[in-house]
Parts: C-alpha cells; structure tokens; sequence
C-alpha cells in the first residue's frame, strides 16, 4: 500500500514547494505523512463539506489548491470553518496537503493547463522567475568527469527547457600540493602536482543547491573538491507566472469570450470594452492575476484573461487590451484535473475522487 508521503512526493515532483510565492503557506496543512493511503479527495478550496465528504469515501488524504491554513492563527476553538476543519480533519486523522502557487508557478501548472482548455498553441510563461537559478562550476579529475556528470544530473542540474543532461565541459590542468595530515586521491605528500582535470560547468534552479552540492561530494574523488556557484541574472523561462499563446485562427472578440464562458461554465464574464480587433495573441492566469495586464500588454497579446481584477483594472487597460475576467473559482477548478493526471499516472491502482462540493464563496443571482 503505498504511504500519503509517496503521493506528496510525486505531486512535489511536479510542482515543487520552493517555486511558491514568499507569502504563500502550500504543503501540509495538517496530519501524519507516514499513514498508509487510503485515497485521496481532489478538491480547489477544503470545507468542512469537503472533510465529511472524504470521511464518508474513507479517503485519509485531502488534495487543495488553496491553503486551509493560509493565515498564522493561534488557536483553535472552532470559531471559524479553518478551525473546525483542522480540528475535524484531526479527529479523523486526515492529512489535508495543498499546492498553491508553487502549481501556479510549475510548467504545466494552472495556467498552462487553462490554455490547454482553450486550445492554444506555442505556450510560453508570460512572466518568467528571477534570481532562481544557479550556474555549477566543478573540477574533475578526467577518468571521472561522466560520473560526476550523471551524479549533478540526477540530483536536478542540466535541465533547460524541455532539454535535459546539459553541460559544457573544457579540460586543462589543475595542481595542487598536498601537506602534512591530508590523504590526496593522486599525488604525494609534500610534492606539487599536476592532475588532467575536467571544467564542468551546468545550470540549475537554486533550490536544488543542497542536492547537487551533496550528489558532487558522493561521487568527487578528491578529498577537497574545486565548486563555485554563481547566480544568474537569467530568467528561469519554464517557470513564473501566467501564460501566453496563440489560438489556431483569429476569433471576434464576442464569440471568444462566449467559447470562455462555456469553456470554463462561467454564468457571466466582466470584461473591459471591446477594441474592435480580431484576437489571437491570448495570454491568462488563474487567480488573481491582474498584476500581469501590463506585462501582457507589453507582450502584445490581444486579451488576458483572469480569474479576479479591481474596477480601476478596466479603466487601466484604456483600449490597448481586452481584459476578461472569469472567477477565480472558475478559473482555478481545473486543479483537481491536474492533481489527477499526476496522481494516477505514477499511482494507475490508487484511488482518487473529485470533490462533488462547489465551494465557490461566490454566488450569482
């Protein structure tokens, strides 16, 4: 039977923790990773509604986009529905596990899978990470570069794009000269030596330091290894926030945004006046994402679509975009799909149920 840890595991794989935002609390929000899984419930937001419902499935794993325990709170008393569902879950020891904006963030995350639905092509992150990745630099003794090689790849360095095991190597001389107490893999003590050594230069996110400084050290035969890491002033292209892309052919900007409204079973979509223009250039993000309107205007795309934007963000976009916003319920409930497609590809035999509660705090009248 597999364990609660392994299915985190795999969705951790997929949307790591690092990549969320500083003010985010995703993970686990409550319960014991050890147990042994029962099933899991794949939910946007956890209610109490969403805990009887895996209580009454005996599934012990509760799936969320949104954190339950997104605000620090003190006590637990009941007081409010993020209480009495810890508490709940407690009594029932269910693990409630949530992958927010590190899923907003990861390719293939919120975003990407919206223009899935959509069906646009040639998708890009409209706003790339920053400060997020790493360059190696090691020194090898030649005989042994392809293990040091496969030990850097296999802990997550070489990745580029959809590219793996990349890496530049320059050979040369490396000396050194080994004193009193040490034990050199090659040369003697008290004599300088010259050793035909391999550059190893190789990316990574920075996250990942840790791992790959530990997998070079298992493997580097010299008892003081030669690293340095530089950060790079790259943006990280695979990972960020929103999306941009292109659709097959042109659409009139009231037919698009009625595919929307039935794509996503929106009941109304607000949006800024109409340019008079065909759209093509589509770019979008789940959520609150009116914090990207200029960087898709900058772009060119022709719409950006979100799930929340402020009164003044209609008067901002001033005709140079057409701006559609569709909920932020309805424009993240695709989660549970993406929690699924990763969930049974690694797990074919473990049992997964979508949540049947709409937890949309929003109501339309």
């Amino acid at each position: 039977m597999y364990r609660i840890k392994d299915i985190i595991r795999e969705l951790e794989q997929a949307a790591p923790l690092p990549l969320q935002e500083d003010f985010d609390n995703a993970g686990v929000q409550v319960g014991d990773v050890n147990r042994p899984a029962t099933g899991a419930v794949l939910c946007l937001d956890v209610t109490e509604e969403v805990i009887d419902e895996a209580i009454e499935l005996d599934c012990n794993l509760i799936i969320s986009h949104h954190p339950l325990a997104f605000r620090p709170f003190k006590s637990l008393t009941g007081a409010t529905y993020i209480g009495r569902c810890m508490m709940k879950a407690c009594k029932h020891d269910l693990t409630v596990y949530s992958a927010h904006t590190n899923l907003d963030n990861a390719p293939g995350g919120v975003s990407f899978k919206m223009a899935e639905m959509i069906g646009l092509q040639n998708v890009r992150v409209l706003s790339p990470k920053r400060d997020a990745l790493l360059k190696l630099v090691a020194f090898v003794p030649e005989a042994y570069a392809e293990t040091v090689r496969n030990a850097l790849f296999n802990a997550g360095a070489g990745n580029i794009g959809r590219y793996d095991s990349c890496s530049y190597t320059l050979t040369g001389e490396g000396s050194f000269r080994a004193t009193e107490g040490c034990n050199p893999f090659c040369g003697e003590i008290g004599d300088l030596h010259v050793e035909r050594e391999v550059r190893i230069e190789t990316v990574l996110p920075a996250f990942r330091k840790g791992a790959v400084t530990r997998a070079l050290l298992s493997v580097h035969p010299y008892e003081e290894p030669v690293f340095d890491f530089y950060p790079l002033a790259n943006a990280w292209q695979q990972v960020g926030s929103g999306v941009v892309g292109e659709l097959p052919e042109e659409e009139d900007e009231a037919s698009f945004l009625q595919r929307i409204k039935y794509i996503f079973r929106v009941p109304c979509i607000r949006h800024s006046s109409f340019i008079g223009k065909p759209v093509k250039e589509i770019a979008l993000c789940g959520g609150s994402g009116a914090f990207l309107v200029n960087e898709a205007v900058a772009y060119g795309a022709d719409v950006f679509i979100t799930g929340e934007a402020k009164y003044n963000d209609y008067y901002d976009v001033d005709g140079r975009i057409l701006l559609a916003v569709i909920g932020h319920y309805e424009s993240e409930v695709c989660t549970k799909d993406i929690f699924y497609d990763i969930i049974t590809k690694k797990f074919p035999t473990f049992t997964v149920h979508f949540s049947n509660v709409n937890s949309n705090p929003v109501k339309y009248l």
